[in-house]
């Protein structure tokens, strides 16, 4: 993600602020991708601190606008949890634009977000046809870390759970193409296999005893589909963390002498996963300092590498159909 400019004095602006440090209200305008400091604001800036532009006055902005259903607020906390499950939708879906999905030179259809709290029932996540469902009850850190433990998952956060679930709308979008279709089968597998037969001989099992070899993640061993959609969450982590490292002005000698150099922009797949390897794992020993987690607790093997790379040919040109 980009450090931004700001747009009424010195200084810059992350990506989800509302005001400047000098308390001037600003939003982020996805189309010209910098902040201004003049309405029309998102209709849900009071509600959940959405800062982005809206095409009008009381309109949602693009992002919000991609919500069908929002959370009961009656259930205890779904209002903030809400706010931050859409600050990571927005996050995420700007990622993307970088791609050019989902703005408005994207010809196809958008995603519709079903946003669900939980009241005495788990929301189960996911994509069918277009529409994904989230739990917001997950922007909780004490839920989402109780079900990370349990799941035994390295990485568990909400821009996580938008990247996989987009993720997968993703491959609905492209599968309406022959080539892509061919080019998947042939290196995730074939989909057709049956999911909740697989899924249920994953859990019953666990995954196989040389997944590292193959896979990025245990869950991603579970069938193709799961399997597209964690290597794309990971093409995404891998380019965000990139993008982000150099945004915020750090250096390393792994990085393009070019002083303009974008991951977003960058064609070479493995140039750009092969920075992003490096810098994370420089990233990961600064972390170890500080006693926490691995930003990037995962190991890419000569197959997820070539994974990788397919997925980020496509989604470089998936959008506008090239």
């Amino acid at each position: 993600m980009r450090v931004f400019s700001n747009p009424v004095g010195a200084g810059s602006l992350w990506f989800d602020n509302l005001v400047t440090a000098d308390g001037v209200p600003v939003a982020y305008d996805p189309q010209a991708r910098a902040f201004i400091p003049m309405p029309p604001f998102c209709a849900n800036r009071e509600v959940i601190g959405c800062n982005w532009i809206a095409p009008k006055h009381g309109e949602f902005c693009r992002a919000c606008a991609m919500t069908a259903l929002a959370p009961d607020p009656s259930i205890s906390d779904a209002i903030p949890n809400w706010a931050h499950t859409e600050a990571a939708k927005r996050w995420v879906i700007d990622n993307l634009g970088r791609w050019h999905w989902f703005r408005p030179e994207d010809p196809g259809a958008p995603p519709v977000f079903h946003m669900l709290a939980e009241g005495g029932t788990p929301v189960p996540m996911g994509h069918v046809g277009g529409v994904v469902t989230i739990s917001v009850a997950e922007a909780d850190a004490v839920v989402r870390t109780t079900r990370k433990e349990a799941l035994d998952e390295p990485y568990r956060t909400m821009i996580g759970h938008m990247r996989h679930e987009i993720a997968h709308m993703l491959w609905w979008r492209l599968s309406l193409r022959e080539d892509f279709l061919a080019a998947f089968r042939e290196m995730f597998g074939d989909e057709r296999e049956d999911y909740p037969a697989a899924l249920q001989r994953h859990y019953q099992n666990g995954p196989p005893a040389d997944w590292q070899t193959r896979f990025l993640s245990t869950y991603a061993s579970s069938h193709p589909h799961e399997d597209w959609a964690e290597t794309t969450s990971h093409l995404l982590h891998l380019t965000d963390i990139t993008d982000s490292f150099v945004s915020s002005g750090m250096t390393s000698p792994v990085l393009p002498n070019d002083h303009n150099w974008d991951a977003y922009a960058e064609p070479d797949s493995e140039r750009l996963i092969h920075i992003a390897a490096s810098l994370v794992a420089g990233v990961n020993h600064v972390n170890r300092s500080m006693g926490l987690s691995d930003l990037y607790p995962f190991v890419l093997s000569e197959v997820a590498l070539r994974k990788l790379a397919f997925v980020h040919n496509w989604l470089r040109r998936g959008a506008q159909g090239l």
